[in-house]
């Protein structure tokens, strides 16, 4: 959507939100010194990938192979799952990446993962992922696979964690964007921001359905814990 209105426009302000790697994109030159039109806020940092498989880890410590759904056609798939991989000796687990290329390929690959023990699952940000959503978390439960997601709705959807940025901060910030443009100051002196708040969202019902027991330190950091 930002690179089509780019495309129509050089001269109207654009302030995006929930970008991923807006350089990359070719949105803006750099993130410090956005240049031209456009400026915003981008939906997570890569690093925060690594906080996924810590926290898989802590509710399930038993777990030594970690499936990563991700889009090898994102930019975004690719960075989250170099992360995740990076960090992955320093927990003792095996990653395996699935190719989120459609509902029918990522089933068979859960399948097929949980047919040996120890197994958990992280779920990158991708449209394919978002669109097949329940059946991801049905197919998690269903295979007894403690699993953490990017954003809010999936554990709000049934599953066990999930740890993304707070959306409605974002808007909130780039209305703040909006008003400081309006006053007379340019995008291109804007720099494109990462986000500040995350929030952790349990459900302890999928937990219990898992046979998990979360630990209490856990349980005093979530942002929010569905029952």
């Amino acid at each position: 959507m930002t690179g089509a209105l780019q495309h129509a426009t050089r001269d109207i302000p654009i302030v995006f939100v929930e970008t991923s790697d807006p350089v990359d994109r070719g949105l803006v030159a750099s993130l410090s010194q956005p240049g031209g039109n456009t400026t915003g806020f981008t939906q997570f940092d890569f690093a925060i990938s690594g906080k996924w498989l810590e926290l898989l880890k802590e509710v399930a410590p038993g777990i030594t192979r970690v499936a990563v759904i991700r889009d090898p056609a994102q930019f975004s798939g690719v960075g989250e799952l170099a992360v995740i991989q990076a960090v992955a000796p320093s927990h003792a687990v095996e990653i395996s990446a699935v190719d989120a290329r459609n509902i029918a390929g990522i089933e068979t690959a859960i399948e097929q993962f949980a047919r040996r023990p120890n197994g958990g699952l992280i779920v990158t940000s991708s449209g394919i992922a978002i669109k097949n959503r329940d059946r991801i978390i049905t197919l998690a439960t269903g295979h007894r696979l403690p699993a953490v997601y990017s954003n809010r709705v999936w554990a709000a959807g049934g599953g066990l964690i999930s740890y993304g940025s707070d959306v409605l901060e974002q808007y909130r910030r780039a209305a703040d964007y909006v008003d400081r443009i309006f006053r007379g100051e340019k995008p291109t002196d804007l720099p494109v921001q990462a986000p500040t708040k995350y929030d952790l969202i349990i459900n302890l019902k999928t937990a219990k359905a898992l046979g998990i027991a979360v630990p209490q330190t856990l349980l005093a950091r979530a942002d929010e814990v569905i029952e």
